[in-house]
């Protein structure tokens, strides 16, 4: 034990900077590959892994030839094979971090106003939406409303028919009418505007969510899973308004709720107005600090 905590000592003396962030790189990287597959499939596929390190363990340490050979054969293809089985939380984890790359640098975004003006179109139509879910929760009638934001859409678009129009009560409200052909699928909204209905989404692959939510709930929450996409659903059961985002489905949203969550998520102009404001004051004070220093 002596001897043990002394090598502990001396590796914590030599490490320098570099060898830290490498550390914090590892562990941060670790984990947001748990926070990606924690309470999914995956879960249950990684214990099965764990499993197999300790067999491997177990005959390394009792020179169990036989079982050993196996096993470094079994590792030898192992790393195709958990490809082929993680294949979709591998695309949710770089798709996650492709939104939050080039997409985000100012160079290549569109001009301020330009963006002033979408965010202006943006607002009004989240009103308008928010209204019509609160009408379709009081009359029971379920719906799937898609929003739009970096991961573009094409693919789960051509399932549906092409609308491209404003949003309006009377609009979404006869699209998601009972008796509608278009009723059962889901609706894109693409800058602000109605772009498509009757859309198929992919269905989840979390098994624990709550077994109360049917298979529009579970679109709902695979299309978040899949891409950067806000979904608003609203149960035909019980009028309750849910939303999903990221992989995970928050509910009980009232109209209020809905607009303000929806606008805070969708809106861009206005925090990065709010983020230059801020730069601009922190430089305006360190510019008064050293005119006073002088």
């Amino acid at each position: 034990m002596i001897n043990t905590w002394n090598n502990f000592l001396n590796i914590i003396r030599s490490m320098t900077l570099v060898d830290v962030l490498d550390i914090l790189i590892i562990a941060f990287l670790l984990y947001q590959i748990v926070k990606i597959v924690r309470e999914t499939r995956a879960v249950q596929l990684m214990k099965g892994i764990g499993a197999l390190l300790l067999l491997y363990m177990v005959a390394s340490i009792f020179e169990l030839k036989t079982l050993k050979s196996v096993m470094n054969n079994l590792w030898e293809t192992g790393i195709i094979a958990l490809v082929i089985v993680f294949q979709p939380e591998i695309r949710r984890m770089l798709e996650r971090v492709a939104q939050s790359s080039l997409s985000n640098i100012t160079l290549f975004q569109s001009s301020q106003q330009k963006q002033q003006d979408m965010d202006i179109i943006i607002r009004k139509s989240i009103d308008v939406i928010a209204s019509s879910c609160e009408y379709l929760s009081r009359t029971k009638t379920g719906a799937l409303i898609v929003f739009e934001r970096e991961t573009k859409l094409g693919e789960i678009i051509k399932t549906g028919t092409i609308i491209d129009a404003t949003p309006s009560l009377e609009l979404i409200g006869n699209l998601f009418f009972v008796n509608s052909p278009l009723h059962d699928g889901a609706m894109v909204i693409r800058d602000g505007r109605v772009y498509a209905a009757g859309c198929f989404l992919p269905l989840s692959q979390n098994y624990t969510i709550s077994k109360e939510m049917g298979t529009r709930h579970r679109a709902g929450l695979g299309m978040s899973e899949n891409s950067d996409a806000i979904v608003v659903i609203v149960s035909e059961e019980t009028g309750t308004i849910s939303v999903a985002q990221s992989g995970t489905i928050k509910r009980n949203y009232n109209v209020d709720g809905l607009k303000k969550y929806l606008k805070k998520e969708m809106i861009r102009s206005k925090n990065e107005t709010e983020q230059k404001n801020i730069v601009k004051s922190l430089f305006k004070k360190g510019k008064e600090t050293d005119i006073q220093e002088k």
